[in-house]
């Protein structure tokens, strides 16, 4: 351990080594322990304790009987099924038909037999491989049947006659042989093609078969509801979903071409449905969901038979509002179907509101597809982009508003507000109102958003707190909150504000047509955002001041476009703004908004000096410039302001100068450095006068290195020596200042420019005597130059340590 460390770095070392120490040991302790259990059991049960060579250990088997038994039997099963299928249907014509008979009786009869025995020996995994071997026999005694007894019968007809047979017969054998799991369930999957195949081969047709399936599932559901066993009914259950499904979306196809027709097959799923959540408490919810679902197309494609087509969505989204509301108000005792038919509604309401959007993506982002020249007074034609589509859907969202406003609940609110918006927006795209009408929507849309960003309270009275499990979900009447909690309405202060910034976005876009337009809308959208910055809360405060200065900024902008003056004068005239932010900075003072607002004027300021950059009139980007620096200076006599401000004008100052020389074709470095060093040594010494501790470098460092490094460069590429001279001088003076008042900078940087200086007027003879030297001198002058250095190591070395200390004690 380096002991010559500080004593803070030592002790982290230390603690390193430590931790790293306990951690080898832990990983020592645990191999200790497993070497330990591999020995233990080597050693001899009655030997010695210390036994030096343990016996080995057995390996442990990797399968169990039972899996080993299992994979046996399925194995042979699956073999003895195969045999069975190529004996079928490859060896059958090779027999003749009473030794076909004779082998597929002999052969079924054994498979189905054996398992009896099996069971009473107690081999009953032996037992269900071998029934299962004479379950399938069974279905090859069907085929071969057909194939050679009744080969013409008509398929579909035969297979429905032999699936009731063979069900009646598997679940008989079931319940005669108890101990066997594999014949019921099999049995039932039997029992779900008879009535299907059987009315589709008697020329039913595809709703004839979904009727059949219907019923089918309702057989099902009576082996769900009033059996014990669990195989079947899973089974059961399984057959009933399926064909259930189908039945269900037959009469979801049929709603739109035969609405009677549909809507009678879905009644009866539905009722079929709400009979199940009753009955049967896993699956009421789904199944009281599903009901509901099948009375909304049952009964809207009834509506939507009778009305006009445009009409036709919103029928739907009426009949989910009724069965929600009703399912809600009426169901409170039952709450599993109170919740599915609710869900049911509201997933149905949903689906219309998704199409019921695109007017309100097109009233948002039509604007922003500008084609047109900016107020050339022509309009984005947005019914154009949604020809065609249905004017009924601010119904839809009206109603989805409606649906939401009246349930107490956070998500519900948030979800009236957000559709509430998007119905002002889509309001003037449906109804193809004219451009001053949309555009009056949208400011109502921006201003509404913003009004509730400032005062959510009103939409969050008689929220409720979620419910807790188990709760039948009734609003109770002293349930309503008396106060409204702090996070619903911040939740809803954000998202109406979000919705208003989006629309004011927007009306900008739009007003941007005509000149009116554009002075109007900016106008409005600062009165707006003023006010949330006045009266609104938290982070909305701020964002809605730099709105708000921004909405101004446009409007001079806009003022300045309206008046011809040019890029570069636009961006003088911008700079009313930031003057103005700065007023309201020094009358506000410590309040919130004051640094935004200051901020967002900046930004203004520095877009403006950019139009100066970008018009390629550099005398009156200087004239910006400069009018910039009287600003910030003007910051800066505010005492919270003065660091940051007067720093800013100092570079606003200096840039302005050096703007104004670049117009008057100055290239002398002097001229750009001098107007910075002058007020860099001023504020150094009054610094110094201040704090007589400071260091010399943080004072004079920046000034002097500003005028001398760009002077030197400038000396060493000048053919003259006027430069070199004057630099030198000045150079000689700031390293007597230096040396006179003991400052480290000075002395150091005038004595370094001093050499340099002085080198490159040395620099020609150096170079015509090295040139006139013979090639092999230089190399033995340095030598000789490298000896003596050498010799003299231990002096030298207490000659730069003095020197260092002397500087040392210079400030």
């Amino acid at each position: 351990m380096d002991s010559s460390l500080p004593p803070a770095e030592e002790l982290v070392l230390v603690d390193r080594e430590l931790a790293r120490l306990d951690a080898r040991r832990a990983q020592l302790l645990l191999r200790r322990d497993w070497l330990l259990r591999v020995l233990a059991p080597r050693v001899p049960a009655a030997g010695p304790a210390t036994a030096p060579w343990p016996a080995p250990v057995p390996p442990r088997p990797e399968a169990t009987p039972r899996s080993t038994q299992n994979v046996l039997l399925t194995l042979g099963g699956v073999l003895l099924t195969v045999a069975a299928l190529v004996f079928t249907l490859v060896s059958w014509g090779t027999m003749g038909i009473g030794g076909r008979s004779a082998v597929l009786a002999v052969v079924t009869s054994a498979a189905l037999a054996a398992p009896a025995l099996l069971l009473r020996r107690g081999l009953a995994s032996t037992a269900e491989a071998v029934a299962a071997l004479g379950l399938v026999l069974t279905v090859l005694d069907a085929y071969a049947l057909h194939r050679v007894a009744l080969p013409d019968t008509d398929a579909l007809a035969y297979t429905a006659v032999a699936s009731a047979v063979l069900a009646g017969a598997w679940a008989g054998y079931g319940a005669a042989l108890s101990g066997l799991r594999m014949p019921v369930p099999a049995g039932v999957v039997a029992a779900q093609l008879p009535l299907p195949l059987g009315v589709l081969a008697a020329g039913g047709g595809v709703v004839p078969a979904a009727w059949a399936a219907l019923a089918t599932a309702v057989l099902d559901l009576v082996v769900v509801l009033f059996t014990a066993p669990l195989a079947p009914r899973v089974t059961a259950g399984a057959g009933a979903a399926g064909l259930g499904g189908w039945a269900l979306l037959t009469g979801l196809a049929l709603s739109l071409s035969s609405p009677v027709r549909g809507a009678l097959l879905l009644l009866v799923c539905a009722g079929v449905l709400l009979y199940l959540a009753t009955r049967h408490a896993p699956a009421a919810v789904a199944a009281a969901t599903g009901a509901g679902l099948s009375g909304i197309a049952a009964v809207g494609g009834l509506l939507r038979a009778v009305v006009p087509v445009a009409w036709a969505v919103p029928a739907y989204a009426l009949v989910a509002v009724v069965l929600a509301g009703a399912a809600w108000r009426l169901l409170a005792g039952v709450p599993a179907l109170r919740t599915g038919l609710a869900l049911a509604g509201g997933g149905a309401l949903g689906l219309t509101v998704v199409w019921a959007l695109p007017p309100s993506l097109v009233g948002v982002l039509g604007p922003l597809g500008r084609t047109s020249p900016v107020w050339s007074g022509t309009h984005t034609d947005s019914g154009r982009m949604l020809s065609g589509f249905p004017a009924t859907a601010p119904l839809v969202l009206l109603l989805a508003v409606g649906a939401l406003a009246v349930v107490p609940r956070v998500w519900a609110r948030c979800g009236a507000v957000a559709l509430g918006w998007a119905l002002l927006v889509a309001l003037p795209v449906s109804l193809e109102l004219p451009y001053a009408a949309g555009l009056a929507f949208q400011l109502l849309a921006a201003a509404t958003g913003l009004a509730v960003s400032v005062r959510p309270a009103v939409l969050a009275r008689g929220l409720v707190r979620p419910e807790a499990p188990g709760t039948s979900g009734a609003v109770p009447p002293g349930a309503v909150a008396a106060a409204v909690p702090a996070e619903p309405a911040s939740v809803l202060a954000w998202l109406a504000f979000g919705c208003g910034l989006t629309s004011a976005l927007s009306a900008v876009a739009l007003g941007l047509d005509a000149r009116a337009a554009t002075f109007a809308v900016l106008g409005v959208l600062a009165v707006l955002c003023g006010g949330v910055a006045g009266y609104g809360a938290g982070v909305r405060r701020l964002v809605g001041a730099s709105a708000a200065v921004l909405a101004v900024a446009g409007l001079v902008g806009a003022g300045a476009a309206a008046g011809r003056l040019g890029v570069a004068v636009s961006g003088l005239v911008l700079l009313a703004v930031p003057a103005g932010t700065a007023a309201a900075g020094a009358w506000l003072r410590r309040h919130p908004v004051a640094v935004v607002v200051e901020a967002t004027g900046a930004g203004v300021a520095l877009c403006g000096l950019g139009l100066g950059v970008a018009a390629g009139r550099p005398a009156l980007l200087a004239l910006g410039l400069g009018l910039a620096g009287v600003i910030a200076s003007a910051t800066a006599l505010r005492p919270e302001r003065r660091t940051v401000a007067a720093a800013t004008a100092a570079v606003l100052f200096v840039l302005a100068a050096w703007v104004r020389l670049a117009v008057w074709g100055v290239t002398a470095p002097e001229a750009y450095a001098l107007p910075v060093t002058v007020p860099a040594l001023a504020v150094g010494v009054l610094r110094r006068r201040r704090d007589p501790e400071a260091s010399s470098w943080a004072a004079y460092g920046p000034g002097l290195a500003v005028t001398l490094v760009p002077s030197l460069f400038a000396a060493w590429t000048d053919a003259q020596g006027t430069r070199p001279l004057l630099l030198g001088l000045a150079a000689l003076a700031v390293t007597l200042l230096g040396a006179r008042f003991r400052l480290q900078a000075p002395l150091v940087l005038g004595g370094a420019v001093l050499v340099l200086d002085g080198l490159h007027e040395l620099a020609p003879y150096v170079v015509q005597v090295v040139g006139a030297l013979p090639r092999w001198l230089p190399p033995a002058l340095a030598g000789l130059l490298l000896l003596a250095v050498g010799a003299t190591y231990e002096q030298r070395l207490r000659d730069a340590r003095r020197l260092r200390e002397r500087l040392g004690r210079m400030r």
